[in-house]
């Protein structure tokens, strides 16, 4: 098979199959339409807009994710060529294939109806793709006269290599449009002074960044994190500044967004937004989100954030305030997974959390319901105790706030839901919960307290039974190296064959044995 792999990603949103098939059922049908019509453009009356013309004149919004959508299914339907290609079936190829030639067609002259000034490098891949796509169905019509084998495997070989570079140029030419689109829209939010342009604009970016990594990079190219905290930087736009900052975080996702976030002083104007108090809470909500993001210990291309080290401590407390005053629970995720992220990102930030009471603030917004609502929220509390942890300051800290009860009542975390997100959730607030206590365990005082909250029969449960733990590994051995610190401060409180499976053995072979039991069950 040919390699069809685009140079850009689709963002697929999950919805519903059926509903999935409606949206795209129009686009399907026009494609047959054209088709009968030999791929003729059908001209629009006056004062009638015609069915069969899909471009949407509300909004270059709609009608980019008009594009996507094309561009969505002609790349779906150039992968099942090439796997009906590999089964022999050519009356299929030939049949996907003129779709494919009336869906690049429809899409370019879509395209055309509402872009302005394309380039001359556009047109020229617009008129490469086109005769190459003709050429394809000329191809593969030509397969389907004949039934000579030698014929039809000799054509295979070109077939595959046409298929490949209509792939290519459809890749570049959706990469020339995308990057269009990106500067069309940074031009208008860096010269216009008008409010809802700045405003249509900047929303139109956000769309484009949710559409994948790829957009993305292609935003951060064309200078987008330079425009969008420049808008940060100017008070008359203050009312957009949780939009501008949402967008922020979603460009930062990428390395490109990285490095210009740093070349523009970008840590600086967060920490600024952060500690001034005029702003909105859903401003320095959206601030949260952006310094979550550059600082996930899942990105690989942080340590060149030299800046943030720097800024650290005015960041750290003004997301500690946050965490202390959010009005939702909305809020205090966004301000906790920063905080969470910020003790992966350097372990001085556990002692900034110390000093600051942190432990006590978080401790008290677990006690409200509101505020710290879901298995999401449990996760980030549960990360930065498991982090604080380490420090021999903390045991105290959990004492006086009621930390181990808290520890306990994680261990019982379930979803109620059944969502997958949700269950990982739940999962890492288990195996986190279990990893602090075998922390701060090393302490006789807590050590005495998970002892008289019954932590350890909640532990043997969660090693011998898979589904407490949603058959879980991690949670298995942090429950295991948990229970052997707790055994060893209090062994009165297991039975002699707990001991001997759970803690007398090797860790390694506990876990063995625990893992084992779920066979026994099916």
């Amino acid at each position: 098979l040919p390699s069809l792999s685009l140079p850009f990603s689709m963002h697929l949103i999950q919805v519903d199959s059926v509903q999935r098939w409606m949206e795209d059922l129009k686009l399907m049908t026009d494609c047959e339409c054209m088709c009968i019509l030999q791929s003729k453009p059908i001209s629009i009356e006056k004062d009638e807009q015609n069915e069969l013309i899909l471009s949407s004149q509300y909004s270059t919004c709609d009608n980019l994710e008009l594009l996507l959508k094309r561009a969505w299914i002609i790349s779906t339907e150039l992968t099942r060529i090439a796997q009906k290609l590999e089964k022999n079936r050519w009356q299929r190829v030939h049949s996907i294939t003129v779709r494919v030639n009336c869906h690049v067609r429809s899409m370019i002259n879509e395209y055309n109806t509402f872009t302005r000034n394309s380039s001359e490098e556009m047109h020229q891949f617009e008129k490469l793709l086109i005769d190459k796509c003709s050429e394809f169905t000329a191809i593969t019509e030509r397969c389907i006269q004949t039934e000579d084998e030698q014929i039809l495997k000799s054509m295979k070989s070109c077939i595959n290599e046409t298929l490949t570079t209509v792939a290519q140029y459809f890749g570049q030419l959706i990469e020339l449009v995308l990057t269009h689109e990106a500067q069309n829209l940074l031009r208008q939010i860096e010269l216009s002074d008008s409010m809802y342009i700045t405003e249509s604009a900047i929303s139109s970016l956000f769309s484009l960044t949710q559409e994948g990594a790829h957009l993305c990079r292609i935003i951060a190219k064309e200078g987008g994190v330079v425009a969008l905290f420049k808008i940060c930087r100017q008070d008359c736009f203050r009312c957009l500044y949780p939009q501008t900052l949402r967008t922020l975080a979603s460009i930062c996702c990428v390395e490109e967004g990285m490095h210009q976030l740093e070349k523009v002083d970008g840590i600086l104007c967060l920490a600024d937004i952060l500690t001034d108090n005029s702003h909105s809470e859903a401003t320095h909500a959206e601030a949260a989100a952006v310094i979550a993001q550059i600082t996930s210990p899942h990105l690989t291309f942080t340590q060149h954030l030299s800046s943030f080290l720097e800024n650290m401590e005015e960041i750290v407390t003004a997301l500690v305030k946050l965490c202390q005053e959010a009005s939702s629970g909305e809020v205090f995720l966004l301000a906790s997974a920063a905080l969470a992220n910020i003790t992966f990102f350097d372990t001085m930030a556990c002692e900034i959390l110390l000093q600051l009471n942190a432990m006590k603030i978080l401790l008290a917004a677990c006690s409200d319901k509101h505020i710290v609502d879901t298995p999401y929220s449990r996760d980030q509390v549960v990360t930065i105790l498991a982090n604080m942890s380490v420090l021999d300051q903390c045991a105290s800290e959990i004492i006086q706030g009621n930390g181990v009860q808290l520890l306990m009542e994680m261990l019982f975390e379930r979803s109620s839901s059944g969502n997958s997100a949700e269950v990982a959730a739940c999962e890492r607030v288990q195996q986190k919960s279990a990893v602090t206590l075998a922390r701060l365990s090393r302490d006789p005082e807590v050590a005495d307290a998970a002892v008289k909250l019954s932590c350890i029969p909640r532990l043997i449960k969660l090693c011998r039974s898979p589904t407490e733990r949603n058959n879980s590994d991690s949670v298995l051995v942090a429950c295991l190296v948990a229970l052997r610190r707790l055994a060893v401060m209090s062994p009165d409180g297991l039975e002699d064959s707990d001991f001997q499976q759970l803690v007398k053995p090797r860790l390694v072979d506990s876990f063995l044995l625990c893992t084992n039991m779920e066979e026994s069950f099916v």
